[in-house]
């Protein structure tokens, strides 16, 4: 009998780790549905959530593909950039969101970076600005290093010796590997001789 009860108490624990993940993502998903549905009184559940996709992508689309929109753009991005006060706010996230999605997408060079010696602790980032001399910091590399369950991270300067490429993992795989707090497969383990 207790043989029987401790099966069924893990296969009901195995039950719970299998539906977690799927569980937490459908109701991600309904939640982002569900208040952007909420937005646009009496409107059908989904509805409303395609047309604000179906609208960002329309402006996406005209600001690259024609003329006129990529003039009305450019003209708002102008604006935006000599406003006093807001022109801070608007060029960091502007920067931000080229860095991930735009054309100058500036996380695609994973590294991992030794942030302490002894004991020795090696972290994974992205490099993000190779020499550091303009800032008088001749040698030295800057690597945005992310933080674990979170779209947040902060910047390190580091001298260029304690920077190694990864080698084993693309950018996406490598980001994958450091918002997950590093329990996703795509593992390049360092090996301590190897780094120096």
């Amino acid at each position: 009998m207790r043989r029987m009860s401790g099966l069924l108490l893990r296969s009901f624990l195995q039950g719970i780790l299998i539906l977690s993940p799927i569980a937490v993502t459908v109701y991600i998903i309904y939640v982002v549905f569900d208040s952007i549905d909420s937005i646009i009184p009496d409107m059908p559940t989904g509805l409303g959530f395609v047309l604000i996709v179906g609208v960002i992508t329309g402006i996406g689309y005209a600001g690259t593909r024609f003329f006129l929109g990529r003039m009305i753009f450019d003209a708002f991005d102008y604006f935006m950039q000599r406003m006093p006060g807001i022109k801070f706010l608007y060029s960091s996230i502007k920067d931000i969101m080229d860095s991930f999605v735009g054309d100058k997408k500036r996380f695609n060079e994973p590294v991992w970076v030794c942030v302490n010696k002894n004991p020795e602790v090696w972290r994974v980032g992205f490099m993000t600005q190779k020499e550091l001399a303009f800032l008088g910091m001749a040698g030295k590399v800057a690597v945005y290093l992310p933080h674990s369950y979170a779209v947040s991270g902060w910047v390190v300067v580091v001298e260029a010796d304690n920077i190694k490429p990864v080698t084993k993992m693309n950018a996406a795989e490598a980001m994958k590997f450091a918002v997950s707090g590093g329990i996703t497969s795509s593992i390049d383990e360092p090996k301590n001789d190897s780094f120096l």
